[in-house]
């Protein structure tokens, strides 16, 4: 069975860092592709960043501010990696992150201004 854990979400202000993980389990990591999802109140789910773990290869959704959100993997550890910099209000959202059909439970990240 595969099982996605998102995790490290939180509550920081304007300007501040948080790194989000999504912990993988039931497939060999670098075979598939990740990526990181969120829904912010009143809109539909926005892809932010997929990561194909295999070759490293990245794609980030059109409405990302190049720089501030980065994704990883680490393929020893199973995991990837969201790192977000210079949060703003904007990026308040409930985060998910998927591999094929299966989704992780959210992790919520709050931004105040």
């Amino acid at each position: 069975e595969v099982q996605l854990q998102a995790s490290g979400g939180g509550s920081v202000q304007t300007g501040g860092s948080l790194r989000l993980s999504c912990r993988v389990s039931g497939v060999t990591l670098d075979d598939y592709a990740i990526g990181w999802w969120r829904r912010a109140p009143g809109t539909e789910r926005e892809l932010v960043s997929c990561i194909n773990a295999g070759d490293g290869e990245t794609y980030y959704g059109g409405s990302v501010e190049p720089g501030r959100l980065t994704i990883s993997s680490d393929n020893a550890e199973n995991t990837v990696y969201l790192q977000m910099s210079s949060l703003k209000p904007e990026d308040t959202a409930v985060y998910y992150c998927r591999t094929m059909r299966y989704w992780g439970q959210g992790t919520l990240v709050t931004v105040s201004s």
